[in-house]
């Protein structure tokens, strides 16, 4: 069988580039290498996402090598898991210059994410077993990488053991899986008749076990303790675990998105959601750390993300993982000039507020009904002109109806304006790159759709009518959630020991 060269080439050469990085990065730890070879390596990172961002815009490459399966959605996670890896390293060469486990951190990082990319792009589900929990290691390893710290060490175990959970189920689900069907290739156990042999509760059951594999790396109620718990993890590293790893569990759900038939599992999966976003947003509006603030709008986003899984959109779920990890990554780098100053606003008065705050609801309809109309297909479409209204109408009144003058009215709209076109222009290049890969699964029944989407309104309003009385419902429930999101109290220490021996040793050397 003749296979072309472009074919074999950029697979080849992506696979080289990966193996150069890893043989980098042990290098990097030997201790007689100079810590400039850091930005060498560093250098030799940018290889592998210069190679999938060739495979993807000149659309070669796509096809089986061996027990991998290159087409656009694995190429296009490939790339985003290492460009995020990417950006983080060099992010890190100067903000932990001086850190006794600098070598460490570089080659965990590089390995991790490695790792990652070569379990999206794997067919055979024993290599993705294998490449999912080596990262699942790797960020472990990461989060205690400061052994010294008490806490940073108890945080590893805490999450090690969810992950080791989270790995165990996955291995159960996938073996299940492969037993029924006969194959361990994903290509062969989706093929035409190959889900002929599970019977529907074998179907739900491997579904059921699946969700559960995805909700404790996503963090989802009740496994979101171990992100809350991961922020004594050093700032890069959460940049890269909110980025390119949390969201793993939609490009997970969409790889296997055949399985799910619109049945009992979707339905869990979307009650699950539901109280995770509920959980999340509570988590940011009582939180004053910005780290935990950030972790309570991941929760939400994730559920967010598989909710849109749930109702069977899942090119909109991988749209919103890689936009969620780029926009996530940027707040996490920054976070240490997140200071905000109390500054007195020049607003317009009530009464020219509140008329500019109803104006926002016409361009709200108008983007609703429009994006209803050309995409009139179904629940998803529905909720997300919903949504679209909601939250056309927040951008109006934060951009525009508080906006500071004339100008500021001015500079609100254009960006509104501005914010719609780049948002057509990414969804047409996601639906052109994998319309043909990710297809619309089956939405679940309505009425458990209808009913989920009503508890999650009705628990809103709620909570808003709560927060707006000053009672003691609403003291209870803003205790509860500060409690929350606080973390354990083993990973809290007021004076931390390897602080002080890092002084002391300071002094005696001066």
């Amino acid at each position: 069988m003749f296979i072309p060269l472009n074919f074999l080439l950029l697979p080849a050469a992506f696979f080289v580039s990966l193996a150069v990085c890893a043989f980098s990065a042990l290098i990097l730890l030997h201790p007689r290498i100079s810590l400039s070879f850091v930005r060498i390596h560093v250098g030799l990172c940018g290889l592998p996402p210069l190679v999938a961002l060739l495979s993807l815009v000149t659309n070669h490459g796509n096809g089986m090598f061996g027990p991998w399966r290159f087409d656009p959605l694995a190429w296009l996670t490939v790339l985003f898991v290492l460009t995020i890896g990417l950006i983080v390293q060099r992010y890190s060469v100067r903000y932990l210059l001086g850190d006794r486990h600098y070598r460490k951190y570089f080659a965990l990082l590089t390995l991790t994410t490695g790792a990652v990319s070569v379990a999206w792009s794997s067919n055979d589900l024993r290599l993705l077993l294998a490449c999912w929990g080596a990262t699942l290691l790797g960020l472990t390893l990461l989060i205690g990488l400061n052994r010294e710290w008490q806490v940073a060490r108890t945080a590893a175990v805490l999450s090690g053991r969810l992950y080791a959970l989270s790995w165990l189920v996955l291995l159960t689900a996938l073996t299940w899986l492969a037993q029924v069907t006969g194959h361990w290739q994903l290509s062969l156990v989706f093929a035409k008749g190959g889900l002929a042999h599970l019977g529907s509760w074998e179907r739900t059951g491997i579904c059921l076990l699946l969700i559960v594999a995805v909700a404790i790396p996503a963090a989802q109620w009740p496994f979101q303790r171990w992100l809350l718990d991961s922020v004594v993890a050093p700032t890069p590293v959460s940049a890269v675990m909110h980025a390119g790893l949390v969201n793993a569990g939609g490009i997970l759900l969409t790889r296997f998105a055949p399985l799910f038939n619109g049945g009992l599992s979707q339905v869990f999966l979307m009650v699950l959601s539901g109280i995770s976003v509920l959980l999340g947003t509570g988590i940011i509006l009582v939180q004053v750390d910005y780290k935990r603030q950030l972790v309570g709008s991941t929760i939400a986003q994730m559920g967010f993300m598989l909710i849109q899984c749930a109702l069977g959109a899942y090119l909109a779920a991988i749209i919103h993982a890689v936009l969620h990890g780029l926009f996530k990554s940027a707040l996490f780098l920054q976070a240490g000039s997140a200071i905000h100053h109390n500054q007195p606003k020049m607003g317009a008065t009530p009464l020219s507020s509140f008329l500019w705050i109803m104006t926002g609801g016409v361009p709200g309809l108008l983007a609703g009904i429009g994006f209803w109309s050309i995409d009139n297909g179904g629940v998803y479409q529905w909720i997300s002109a919903l949504i679209l209204v909601g939250s056309v109408w927040f951008a109006w009144i934060q951009l525009v109806a508080f906006g500071y003058g004339r100008i500021g009215r001015i500079a609100g709209i254009s960006l509104l304006a501005g914010a719609a076109i780049v948002f057509g222009i990414v969804h047409d290049a996601f639906y052109g790159l994998l319309h043909e890969t990710v297809r619309q699964g089956i939405e679940p029944p309505t009425s458990a759709v209808v009913l989920v989407l009503f508890l999650l309104l009705s628990s809103g309003a709620i909570g808003v009518w709560v927060s707006r009385r000053h009672s003691a419902p609403f003291a209870v429930l803003y205790l509860w959630l500060v409690r929350l999101g606080e973390t354990h109290r083993d990973l809290v220490e007021s004076h931390p020991k390897h602080l002080g021996f890092s002084l002391s040793q300071g002094g005696s050397k001066r």
